[in-house]
C-alpha cells in the first residue's frame, strides 16, 4: 500500500500512521530500529529503498527517507507512506523536502523517529565530511557512509580517517569482509610462518582496496604496497612468507583462486556483494567497529599516504 501526502507536515504524516494502525494494523509494531536515509537526489532513490526493504527482513525497521530537493523552491514536504508488500518488513516514509526545509532535514525527521529504538543514519551518496557532527548524524548510534559513491572515493575515505567517531562505518568496509575471512583462514593453515610483506592490487579508485591494504598494514605490521590494476574493486592480494607467498587472485570480480605453498589451489566464491548484503551486515551491530577504525589508521602507513609523499 502506498499513500501519497503532497504538501503536508510531519504532524499529518504521524496522524496518518496512527490511522493506519487503528484501521487494522497495516503498520506493524515491533520495529527494532529507525533507519534514516539521507539523499540529495529526490528522484533516484528507488534502488536505495529496495535495498533497505530487503535488509528489513532481517532487521525490521521504520525507514525514513529524507530526499533533499531544490533549495530554490518554495518550502514544502511531499510525503509518501509505504506499508505492507511495498515496504518489506518495514514501514517506509519518504519525505521529499524543498526550499529551506531541504537544509533542515532533521526538523522533519526527528518527529517521526520510533521512540526508544536505536537510530541508524545512512548516506548512500555523497556524505558529510564529518558524519558525527551532521544534525542527522548526531542523533544516530550508527552512521553509514559509502565512499564508493563519492566522485573521489579515496579522498573521501581519507577524510573518514581524519573525522572518525565511534559509530562510524562505510559500506566499502563491508564489501571486503569475504576477502578478510579468506586471508585469515589461509594464514591459519601450515606452514605457520610470519608474513614479511604484502601487496594489494585493485582499481585505483576502489576504497575497499585501500581499506584492505590499511587493515593488513595495521595488523601485520609489515610494509604493504598498494598497486593499481584494471578491474573492478580488489583484484589480488599477495602475502610474502619465507616458504612462498599466499596469493588470492580474483580477475573477474566473481571467482577467486587461493594459492599457497604446500596446499592445493582452491577456487573461492568472491563475487561482488550486493547493496542489500553489505547493508544487512552493517545493521547487525550498533557498537563501535574498532577493526574498521584500525584499518583507517593503517591507511596512513601505506607509502602513498605517509607524510611527505603524494598519491
Amino acid at each position: 500500500m502506498i499513500i501519497d501526502l503532497p504538501s503536508t507536515t510531519t504532524s499529518k504524516v504521524n496522524q496518518k500512521l496512527v490511522e493506519l494502525r487503528e484501521r487494522g494494523g497495516a503498520v506493524a509494531l515491533g520495529r527494532v530500529l529507525t533507519l534514516v536515509i539521507v539523499t540529495e537526489d529526490a528522484t533516484g532513490i528507488e534502488d536505495t529503498i529496495d535495498a533497505a526493504n530487503e535488509a528489513s527482513r532481517e532487521h525490521p525497521s521504520r525507514i525514513i527517507v529524507a530526499a533533499r530537493g531544490l533549495r530554490e523552491a518554495a518550502p514544502r514536504i511531499d510525503a509518501q507512506i509505504r506499508v505492507g508488500g511495498d515496504a518489506g518488513a518495514s514501514e517506509v516514509l519518504v519525505l521529499r523536502l524543498y526550499g529551506p526545509l531541504a537544509g533542515e532535514a532533521d526538523s522533519a525527521v526527528v518527529p517521526l523517529l520510533l521512540p526508544d529504538a536505536p537510530i541508524v543514519t545512512w548516506w548512500p551518496g555523497i556524505a558529510p565530511d564529518d558524519p558525527a557532527t551532521d544534525p542527522l548524524g548526531r542523533i544516530a548510534q550508527r552512521r553509514i557512509t559509502d565512499a564508493a559513491a563519492d566522485p573521489d572515493p579515496i579522498a573521501a575515505l581519507r577524510t573518514r580517517a581524519t573525522s572518525y567517531t565511534d559509530g562510524d562505518t562505510d559500506l566499502a568496509w563491508a564489501r571486503l569482509t569475504h576477502w578478510r575471512a579468506q586471508l585469515v583462514a589461509a594464514l591459519d593453515l601450515p606452514p605457520h610462518e610470519p608474513v614479511t610483506a604484502a601487496t594489494v592490487t585493485g582499481d585505483g579508485n576502489s576504497p575497499s582496496t585501500e581499506l584492505l591494504a590499511g587493515w593488513l598494514a595495521y595488523y601485520l605490521g609489515v610494509p604493504v604496497r598498494r598497486e593499481q590494476a584494471d578491474g573492478q574493486g580488489i583484484v589480488s592480494v599477495s602475502l610474502e612468507r619465507p616458504s612462498g607467498p599466499v596469493e588470492l587472485h580474483r580477475p573477474d570480480g566473481k571467482t577467486g583462486t587461493l594459492h599457497q605453498h604446500g596446499q592445493p589451489d582452491r577456487t573461492i566464491d568472491l563475487h561482488r556483494r550486493s547493496l542489500c548484503d553489505v547493508l544487512v551486515e552493517e545493521l547487525r551491530r550498533l557498537d563501535p567497529d574498532e577493526v574498521y577504525e584500525r584499518a583507517l589508521r593503517g591507511m596512513r602507513l601505506l607509502p602513498n599516504n605517509q607524510e611527505g609523499t603524494h598519491a
